[in-house]
């Protein structure tokens, strides 16, 4: 039988499915106290210096500051103020300078080896990355010292390290790539999990010249290949926006006046609603995977914009941190419908290399993300309009891509050539 045929015969998601799925989400509780880590253990307190004019050597500098708030993070510890202060910015920068060495490394190992072997270093989940920041406030406000922070942040990173072995190979991919065997046991293996042990699975192989011409594309046919190619350059700025402007805002959580663990707490909490909204627009015919995903970001830049014309004290309901949280939700939905528009638009037998390409702009975001607050110095609207320029112009540049509501996902390089004539 066809694949998708073979899916829907073995449940498309049952009980075994459902487990796969907890590694995922249980997986970005770590992930997003590993992004939000340096939010709290990078935060400065209130502090004052106790001489008018400032030292210049920092050893010196250190012994005027005097920090007013009862926690500790690497600001206190070696004095990250005024011509030091950029190593917090750096120190944020440099994590994900390590994922984008990630996506560029495992995207396209993923297409050549596998989805599992490469998944045990990553995986999406984004509903609980929202779930993740808010446990990571709690979690701040529990432990005011910053190396016991840090360090229970990361020790949870070897036990989803460990639950992730238990995770099957893509049945997708090991078809894709003509081990149709192996797929037919994975496949019986996900239908026994559902509950139909009798159930037997026997797939039909691919077209034996398309398989061969498309055994093993790799990231130049996102370059040579004419559909890939547009397609590729618009999704990269895309991501690269939605990267920047969540983990912006994400990281300017600390900027605003009020409690800081209730601040994160709701950078990440907001978050939650843009799922169910995904949901309901993506699957609806007159909204698409297109419109939706090109409406959130537009929304988001026209948020991030109108911040410029409020100060603090605007009200309750109408002040620079709703509209900023407002900007935040709607970033949110546009990160978690671009993951599955974007896959939509890949081959299968390239879709990993394409999404790691994507990924790899959506980490140079975020290694700019952490200086964009920094900006305020110049003015305090300054990093609102650079969010709302990105997200407007990310908006409208989707537009130009092709809609993939209730259209069959290619799996060859041919097939998407033929979906286009």
């Amino acid at each position: 039988m066809e694949l998708d045929r073979a899916f829907c015969a073995v449940g498309d998601f049952g009980s075994c499915q459902r487990r796969f799925v907890a590694v995922l989400v249980g997986l970005q509780v770590y992930v997003a106290c590993q992004s939000m880590l340096i939010v709290l253990v990078g935060a400065v307190p209130e502090y004052h210096i106790d001489q008018e004019e400032l030292p210049r050597n920092p050893e010196e500098l250190a012994s005027h500051v005097h920090f007013a708030d009862n926690f500790t993070s690497i600001v206190t510890e070696w004095c990250l103020i005024k011509q030091e202060a950029y190593k917090v910015s750096l120190a944020s920068s440099l994590f994900f300078a390590g994922l984008l060495i990630g996506n560029i490394t495992f995207g396209p190992l993923s297409d050549k080896f596998g989805r599992k072997p490469v998944y045990l270093t990553g995986s999406l989940a984004n509903m609980t990355f929202a779930v993740g920041i808010a446990f990571y406030a709690v979690l701040g406000y529990c432990i005011r010292d910053w190396r016991t922070l840090a360090f229970v942040s990361n020790s949870l990173g070897v036990f989803f390290f460990l639950l992730s072995c238990l995770l099957p190979e893509s049945p997708r991919w090991l078809h894709s790539q003509g081990a149709v065997e192996k797929a037919e046991a994975i496949m019986h293996s996900i239908a026994c999990g559902n509950g139909k042990e009798r159930l037997r699975i026997k797939l039909k192989p691919l077209g034996g010249s398309g398989n061969i011409q498309d055994s093993a594309p790799g990231v130049l046919n996102l370059v040579t290949h004419p559909v890939l190619r547009w397609r590729t350059v618009i999704l990269m700025y895309v991501w690269y926006v939605c990267s920047l402007v969540y983990y912006g805002l994400t990281l300017n959580a600390g900027e605003h006046k009020g409690n800081l663990y209730l601040n994160i707490a709701l950078y990440g909490l907001v978050e939650v609603p843009a799922c169910p909204l995904c949901i309901y627009f993506i699957e609806k015919p007159w909204a698409g995977r297109r419109k939706t995903t090109s409406a959130f970001l537009i929304f988001a830049g026209f948020a991030c914009m109108l911040t410029m014309f409020l100060s603090e004290r605007s009200g309750l309901f109408w002040n620079p941190m709703l509209l900023a949280l407002s900007g935040k939700m709607a970033i949110s939905a546009a990160f978690n419908t671009v993951y599955i528009y974007t896959s939509e638009l890949y081959p299968t037998v390239i879709r990993n290399a394409g999404l790691g390409v994507c990924s790899m702009t959506c980490r140079l975001g975020g290694i700019l993300a952490p200086f964009v607050p920094t900006m305020k110095s110049i003015s305090p609207s300054v990093p609102f309009v650079v969010f709302g320029i990105s997200g407007l112009s990310a908006g409208f540049l989707d537009l130009l891509l092709p809609e993939t509501l209730n259209r069959p996902i290619t799996e060859t390089l041919q097939d998407l050539q033929a979906s286009e004539t």
